[in-house]
């Protein structure tokens, strides 16, 4: 029998399926693509020339925009978006693992009642949480917006690090208990080492939920002071007028840390994802 080529033949599936994939990269990229040489060109290099590269690069769009506005909405997108990181991160694990080591019917009950939380719509509850957040004396603050945010990001991540928890293998656990281990020190030093993959899938899906998020910025949030970059978008661009060259380098300003975020923890978000779409 004749050995075996080493290199595999691409049959007219795999074809199919890589025009398909190129196609769809040219639809999502070449947007991108024009959006960042547009930030770089004039008025006129951008409505004369449309599909052509600047003949001028105007590196200063960048500087324009950041002084016109895009500084303040972009701190306030860090400010919140670090702390509804910060606050889902710490939530979700404690509680995925709390069910986790709940050895009794207890803990379906708990784990049913935080997925119930996906079955809420953030625009059914505009007006309560509005009237909430007024009477709780916070509202045109960052917490009117991260405390919402962490509310409705808590059920798709605890249910995702759950599954990957219970995945992590017991004896560890009965190890470090059988060496006095704490349950806290076990959650510290053993669970969350581990845990690094979903850990990172839920900070860019929050990371990505937080920073683009526009309803609850616009309702909750009166000050341009405080206003985050879906909303400061709009008023930065309204405020220009004709100047695009500027507006679309503030669009690429704010697209930046979430992109640059992805590209860095992109190993651990495929990973993640997957291990915890898998498990229990």
């Amino acid at each position: 029998m004749a050995a075996k080529s080493g290199r595999r033949k691409f049959g007219p599936g795999e074809i199919l399926w890589l025009v398909i994939l190129t196609v769809l990269a040219v639809l999502i990229l070449y947007p991108l693509f024009w959006i960042v040489m547009s930030s770089f060109k004039d008025y006129n290099g951008i409505f004369k020339d449309v599909w052509g590269l600047p003949e001028k690069w105007l590196f200063e769009n960048y500087a324009t925009a950041w002084e016109k506005g895009i500084s303040g909405y972009f701190v306030n997108s860090l400010i919140v978006s670090a702390g509804t990181i910060f606050g889902v991160v710490l939530l979700a694990t404690f509680a995925a693992f709390g069910i986790c080591q709940i050895k009794s019917k207890l803990a379906n009950i708990c784990f049913l009642m935080i997925l119930g939380g996906l079955l809420l719509s953030p625009q059914v509850c505009l007006l309560p949480l509005y009237m909430l957040l007024k009477n709780l004396g916070i509202k045109d603050t960052y917490f009117a917006l991260i405390f919402p945010y962490i509310a409705f990001r808590i059920p798709v991540s605890v249910m995702l690090i759950r599954s990957f928890f219970i995945g992590i293998p017991k004896d560890l656990e009965e190890s470090a208990i059988i060496d006095g281990a704490s349950f806290f020190q076990i959650y510290r030093k053993i669970y969350l080492p581990l845990s690094k993959p979903i850990i990172s899938t839920v900070v860019i899906m929050t990371a990505y939920y937080s920073w683009n998020e526009f309803i609850f910025a616009t309702m909750f949030i009166d000050s341009t002071a405080r206003q985050t970059i879906p909303v400061g978008l709009m008023a930065f661009s309204d405020g220009l007028m004709t100047n695009w060259g500027v507006v679309m380098a503030g669009m690429v300003i704010a697209c930046l840390p979430i992109t640059l975020l992805f590209i860095l923890m992109q190993k651990s978000f495929i990973r993640g994802i997957t291990a915890g779409s898998v498990k229990g």
